[in-house]
């Protein structure tokens, strides 16, 4: 088994779809073909299940996968060791993000990494923080602009800002209006509410404010993203609290209007392993904890 059958396979199970993954790993797809098949016979069973349709991988194709993706990181992190080790340059940095970052604190991360480092490489990836969590733990990534979490595991994390949260009103509803809110005016309007399959310190909070004032009664919609919430919100269908980062989406259909009662603010940080050669650099550290606003 080669390196490189590794990389093809990989592709296709990203991609799924062989002449999407011959592209991306520049080979012509009949020889992308060859070398899964050679796969495929060498383990002794079917990774993909092929169709004039579709491409999907099958149960022992899921597995080989996911220790795919660990063994090519694990390769690319031993590269890295070994290079910091000759004194080599660092030649790229692949940074997970999530949304609020990309409008905030990563245009200047990125300027210093640019100024400091003129030839690296940079990539970057959008996700949630449960995601970037998993590729930081992988090697896919060497950073990660992320929301604090209870357990980090052996990832390191840095505090860099927070932000508060509004409640998001429809240009055409009547609290739009206000100059002051309480949580007790919300008790005729309709909720809009986070649901996700593990609750956040935020879905937490806001779960047990409408515990406590009898509002559960009034969710009428809920979502998993902050960009349905406002969505909904937009469309006149009811009002839901947001991160503050909203405030600067382009043609916004809703005010952002601050609640007495309601005193909600969430962390914004850098997370990175501490086995990785790139992230733990102190420079690179140096200049993600420059972010760090006053107050935090």
């Amino acid at each position: 088994m080669e390196l490189r059958q590794l990389s093809y396979f990989k592709a296709v199970a990203e991609e799924l779809h062989f002449g999407r993954a011959a592209a991306r790993v520049r080979i012509a797809q009949p020889a992308l073909s060859n070398h899964v098949m050679a796969l495929e016979r060498e383990l002794g069973c079917a990774l993909f299940i092929r169709s004039t349709r579709r491409v999907e991988l099958t149960r022992a194709g899921e597995t080989f996968y996911d220790r795919c993706v660990r063994i090519l990181s694990e390769v690319d992190l031993t590269t890295e060791l070994t290079r910091a080790a000759g004194g080599s340059r660092m030649r790229q940095i692949k940074i997970g993000t999530v949304y609020p970052a990309t409008i905030g604190m990563l245009p200047t991360f990125l300027a210093k990494i640019a100024r400091k480092f003129p030839d690296v490489k940079i990539h970057i990836a959008s996700g949630n923080t449960g995601e970037i969590i998993r590729n930081l733990e992988s090697g896919q990534i060497n950073l990660g602009f992320i929301r604090p979490v209870e357990n980090i595991g052996a990832l390191r994390f840095f505090s860099i800002a927070h932000e508060r949260y509004y409640l998001a009103v429809g240009h055409g509803n009547p609290l739009a209006e206000r100059d002051e809110i309480t949580i007790d005016d919300l008790s005729d309007q309709k909720l809009i509410a986070f649901s996700r399959q593990n609750l956040s310190f935020s879905e937490r909070y806001f779960q047990e404010k409408f515990e406590a004032y009898d509002l559960v009664k009034n969710i009428a919609y809920t979502c998993d993203d902050t960009w349905s919430l406002v969505s909904l919100v937009s469309a006149g269908l009811g009002i839901g609290f947001v991160p503050e980062w909203t405030r600067e989406l382009p043609n916004r259909a809703f005010e952002l209007k601050k609640v007495r009662g309601i005193d909600f603010r969430i962390g914004l940080g850098v997370a990175w392993n501490r086995e990785d050669p790139t992230a733990s650099r102190d420079d690179i550290v140096d200049i993600a904890r420059s972010l760090a606003r006053p107050g935090r």
